[in-house]
């Protein structure tokens, strides 16, 4: 009885949380979809067409640099902390309490770092890059655990079969151990893209609100998430803004529907390729 309780609260908080984004995502569309003209994709934003095309550019370079910064650092964080590192050491325990902790901190604080360390200090001004910089940091305690996760999800008869055949530990993990946890790994990737694609408050004290094409990485941008912010504070383009909100919408369901492909493909190419050695 309790167990049949269990499935049907489970089915109901499913079946509540796909209303809840069914509804939300009909309400974007709704209003934003009438709005979405030619205009809206110049080439060069001006104060009558409020071209969103510059942000959609900006938007796609700061998320390949902050997952370009913040990928290699988590995923290796995770692989030293699960393969490398002695179990139940200090060290690893600090560490999951630093990731922890990071992940729990408001963007608008991450903003205001941003602000004051690469901004200030390092001098690199309303730019690019220390808005990727500040992304990176948020991004990264994300990455780092869900990566550890996937990669304790591992059965450790992976490793032994591994270490039997005379592989060594480098090339037991990346030859055996990454690629079945590579799905896990994306889902964490894709749950750092839909961060960096919806930050507005760190991003505007550390990259700015211009709304151009970059000339460089020291360049101020706006992205998708800013430039709404920037139209619906002023007030004067709120059907714009929600048509902005639609694309945003749909690029980040983009996103999520190429990596979850990628990494299905990555599964089943794993599947056969474990089915072709233990026929």
């Amino acid at each position: 009885m309790m167990s049949r309780l269990q499935r049907y609260a489970a089915k109901a908080a499913a079946a509540l949380t796909a209303g809840v984004f069914l509804c939300i995502a009909a309400y974007i569309l709704a209003r934003g979809i009438p709005h979405l003209t030619w205009e809206l994709f110049a080439l060069r934003y001006t104060s009558s067409n409020v071209s969103m095309f510059p942000a959609i550019i900006n938007t796609l370079i700061m998320t390949l640099l902050a997952l370009f910064i913040a990928v290699p650092v988590g995923v290796c964080s995770a692989i030293y902390l699960v393969e490398y590192a002695r179990r139940g050491s200090r060290l690893v325990s600090v560490v999951r309490m630093a990731a922890e902790t990071l992940s729990g901190i408001p963007s608008i604080v991450y903003g205001l770092f941003g602000m004051l360390f690469f901004v200030i200090f390092l001098r690199l001004g309303l730019s690019l890059l220390s808005g990727a910089l500040t992304l990176s940091i948020m991004t990264l305690p994300l990455i780092l655990r869900t990566t550890e996760e996937a990669l304790k999800a591992v059965p450790d008869s992976y490793r032994e079969g591994s270490f039997g055949l005379g592989a060594g530990r480098l090339r037991t993990v990346v030859r055996i151990v990454l690629p079945s946890a590579a799905h896990g790994i994306l889902a964490g990737v894709i749950l750092a893209v839909g961060r960096i694609v919806g930050e507005t408050a760190a991003l505007i004290f550390t990259a700015g609100t211009v709304a151009n094409l970059p000339k460089g990485l020291l360049s101020s941008a706006r992205t998708l998430s800013v430039h709404m912010y920037v139209l619906s504070s002023e007030g004067l383009f709120m059907d714009q803004a929600y048509a902005t909100s639609v694309i945003i919408l749909l690029v980040v369901f983009g996103i999520n529907s190429l990596s979850g492909a990628l990494a299905n493909s990555i599964a089943k190419g794993n599947g056969k390729y474990g089915k072709d050695q233990h026929p």
